[in-house]
């Protein structure tokens, strides 16, 4: 049985201050709350049909709380527009950072994204390449938005995104000696640069690009150069597509 204030709970997860407050955030879906239960992140809450726990042979002990619902009670507490047949609260990951996590490996820094879908979709792209690291802005969207989470399609359960003071972490690169790449329009073609196996590349606002403060601890400038002849392309690229296509490029030089 699924109560009331239960339900008032779980949509109460929808705002970000309350998913600060308790730590928590919400997965939606057969396929993404399975990935919620084998990855390493604790479960408050599963809430579940007959038919899921019987299908997937899921016990008791899976949460700190089990519940049991209809479809009809499950799609009160959802808010897809098309719910299935579970959802689990979700305890945050304690992500803390150390520069020495980042020496050894490409990671991705995001100035100021506001789209769920992008950064949802840089999550994914980022679990697809092995990068394990993403250093957001502390004015980027929160990783825990529901949009984000169905973006990423679970990758946010397994790669580590933290929200920090992105120009002192840049400067920490720096002195560290680790690359720092950014993509500009003046930037060098990257298929003609010289690419390190590690290094942080740094993304820019979807409308506005790389924020001047950020630019400034920026050392190797790169562009992805349009292919379209006569100029009847274009005129950008949305920042998801533009950061898949660098990370490949990255990746392929060690491929």
């Amino acid at each position: 049985m699924l109560s009331k204030n239960k339900i008032k709970f779980i949509h109460s997860l929808n705002r970000k201050k309350t998913r600060e407050n308790e730590k928590l955030f919400l997965v939606e879906g057969n396929k993404l709350v399975l990935e919620a239960i084998s990855s390493k992140l604790p479960l408050k809450l599963l809430i579940a049909t007959p038919d899921f726990y019987a299908r997937n042979e899921l016990d008791s002990n899976l949460a700190e709380e089990v519940i049991e619902c209809s479809a009809e009670e499950l799609k009160k507490a959802s808010m897809l527009q098309t719910p299935q047949q579970a959802m689990a609260v979700v305890h945050m990951p304690n992500n803390a950072l150390h520069i020495d996590q980042l020496t050894n490996q490409l990671s991705i820094a995001l100035d100021f994204i506001q789209d769920p879908g992008n950064l949802g979709t840089i999550i994914r792209m980022a679990d697809w390449f092995g990068i394990r690291n993403i250093l957001c802005s502390t004015d980027t969207v929160d990783c825990y938005n529901p949009k984000v989470i169905q973006a990423s399609m679970g990758a946010v359960l397994r790669v580590n995104v933290h929200y920090l003071d992105l120009e002192e972490w840049l400067e920490k690169a720096n002195h560290a000696q680790l690359p720092v790449y950014g993509t500009f329009l003046e930037g060098e073609d990257i298929y003609r640069s010289t690419l390190s196996t590690k290094g942080v590349l740094v993304m820019g606002n979807e409308g506005n690009g790389i924020s001047p403060a950020i630019a400034g601890k920026i050392k190797h400038k790169i562009h992805i150069p349009a292919f379209a002849s006569g100029g009847d392309g274009s005129e950008s690229l949305n920042v998801a597509t533009a950061t898949a296509i660098c990370c490949s490029e990255f990746k392929r030089r060690t491929y």
